[in-house]
């Protein structure tokens, strides 16, 4: 499955450490080549965000798919990613 950034959420990730960084992209290939990469995904219920979080350490990844693509939303910590 592939992924796609939208531009506020490359400009937040381009805002973090680079060793954060790194992670987070090692772990989104990681989720994204897995058979399934929805088991790794929680659903949320505030939808106005995204349909869909990853979990990367203190670190939240905001996502919706369409058809086989994920593309994410926002990118943050976990403080202060639910404020959005």
């Amino acid at each position: 499955m592939e992924y796609f950034f939208k531009p506020s959420a490359l400009k937040s990730l381009r805002k973090m450490p680079r060793e954060v960084q790194k992670r987070i992209l090692e772990k989104l290939d990681f989720y994204c080549n897995s058979d399934n990469p929805f088991e790794f995904a929680e659903s949320l219920s505030a939808k106005s965000l995204g349909n869909f979080r990853f979990r990367i350490g203190n670190y939240r990844i905001i996502f919706d798919s369409e058809s086989n693509k994920i593309i994410i939303l926002l990118i943050g910590n976990r403080k202060d990613i639910y404020k959005k």
